[in-house]
């Protein structure tokens, strides 16, 4: 008899939104998060419809509120995270379509439709699902696609070293209802460019949303546009 396998890392993500998702759920519809509400809810919003989509794939939804701002600008709004509760929490708060998937079943063309835009905020944050992702860019994204990223600014993100590789989670400033954190996987700014380029999409932008107060980097937001071959779906 097979013993079972130990979870990795990337499980260890999943897991965590799973225990967590009722209380991310009331974080931003109470508007709690301060960097979210002073800056990079604003940042991402303007970074969707700079691209003037008139269909939009929000990647790891959560409980949906980007589908919500976005209503009555973006004609097809689709989202999808892995994490069913949170898929729940979306679909009944409307604003768009919400389904439940995987990264890879998205990397894989399960959804069998294509997008003007996809955008992941704050929702990359593993390893292996994230590669997938960009390698499978061209199965929902239309020709000419673009694909925006918000995530942590990796100049003031984390402890040194400054190299790629997991870092521990955490969930201060959260509140106590949160526990578990998860793991996440740190990128330098040179290995988010790479994972763009060497995908097949060209980075036409990166912003650098700056908190009012603090002056610091609260974020980065990358914009690449899809070139090249098309897989069938």
């Amino acid at each position: 008899m097979s013993r079972p396998q130990p979870a990795t890392q990337d499980d260890k993500v999943l897991n965590s939104w799973h225990k967590n998702a009722s209380a991310w759920t009331q974080a931003i519809r109470s508007g709690s998060i301060e960097s979210r509400k002073r800056v990079t809810d604003a940042a991402i919003i303007e970074a969707v419809l700079s691209l003037a989509p008139a269909s939009v794939l929000d990647i790891g939804c959560g409980e949906g509120w980007l589908l919500r701002a976005l209503a009555g600008r973006v004609r097809t709004r689709v989202g999808v995270d892995a994490v069913s509760e949170l898929i729940d929490q979306a679909q009944s708060a409307g604003g768009g379509t919400f389904c439940t998937a995987a990264y890879d079943d998205i990397a894989n063309g399960t959804l069998n439709q294509r997008f003007d835009v996809a955008v992941c905020n704050f929702s990359l944050i593993g390893k292996a699902p994230v590669d997938a992702l960009f390698q499978g860019a061209d199965r929902f994204l239309n020709p000419g696609g673009s694909l925006v990223v918000q995530t942590l600014h990796p100049l003031i993100a984390g402890e040194p070293p400054y190299t790629d590789g997991w870092r521990a989670g955490s969930w201060a400033g959260f509140g106590p209802a949160f526990k578990d954190p998860a793991p996440w996987y740190f990128r330098t700014l040179e290995s988010w460019v790479r994972l763009f380029t060497g995908n097949g999409l060209a980075l036409k932008e990166i912003r650098e949303p700056v908190h009012p107060v603090t002056r610091e980097a609260a974020s980065v937001i990358l914009i690449g546009r899809l070139e090249g071959h098309m897989s069938s779906i």
